[in-house]
């Protein structure tokens, strides 16, 4: 796609991690980067103020949506509900209702790129949460892509990444995470926020590119 000192791109979830180095990345092409998190007042879960904002942004052309939420862990049997239901306001429904205002304001030849996460399709115990999150946004972006067209709409889903996401664990647990990872996983490494990003670069840039889920995780999908 061209970008041209008019386009307006907004990254949802910009302030930190791979919402970050997207912004960053995106920063460097001509037009303008709009950042909004919950850092910075956006409370994805008030339908209201998402759509109050982007009334306020007017015509857009690229929508990244990289907010995640805290997702219970456990079995189904033993999850919280109340904690999971609140995971899914964040993660899930507000990503539906970030797309649906935004695609209001979209210019001809814009792309709206979500985040799921390699849980969605690999089967872990006690993660039912995350992973019932994350396949439900890849079918609905699916069922967008075709409602939306032309414009197109695309999922990006990583594996494990070093964001801002694990700074409550304790340094030493957080390094043997990784260190895992580097072991086990057929790209020897965990990813960093800047190898998801050339992702969402990748989906916006394609033309030919909508209804995809785009799989940035070192192979753990084959593991």
């Amino acid at each position: 796609m061209t970008f041209t000192d008019t386009t307006v791109s907004v990254v949802i979830g910009g302030t930190s991690g791979i919402g970050a180095a997207v912004a960053k990345a995106l920063a460097k092409r001509p037009g303008r980067v709009e950042i909004a998190s919950r850092a910075t007042g956006l409370d994805l879960a008030d339908t209201a103020a998402v759509a109050a904002y982007f009334r306020r942004l007017g015509p857009i052309d690229h929508l990244i949506m990289t907010a995640g939420s805290a997702a219970p862990g456990g079995k189904v049997s033993d999850v919280d509900l109340d904690a999971a239901k609140a995971a899914f306001d964040i993660k899930f429904w507000g990503s539906v209702v970030v797309a649906r205002e935004a695609a209001r304001y979209m210019r001809a030849g814009g792309t709206i790129t979500f985040t799921s996460g390699f849980l969605a399709r690999r089967t872990v115990p006690g993660t039912f949460v995350k992973t019932a999150m994350n396949a439900a946004l890849e079918a609905t972006a699916k069922v967008m892509a075709k409602e939306l067209a032309p414009l197109r709409v695309n999922v990006v889903s990583p594996g494990l990444t070093r964001t801002e996401a694990y700074a409550g664990m304790t340094g030493e647990a957080r390094d043997a995470m990784f260190d895992r990872a580097a072991a086990t996983l057929p790209a020897g490494r965990a990813g960093q926020p800047e190898d998801i990003a050339q992702g969402y670069l990748f989906a916006i840039d394609n033309p030919f590119v909508t209804g995809s889920v785009i799989d940035i995780e070192g192979g753990a999908l084959i593991n």
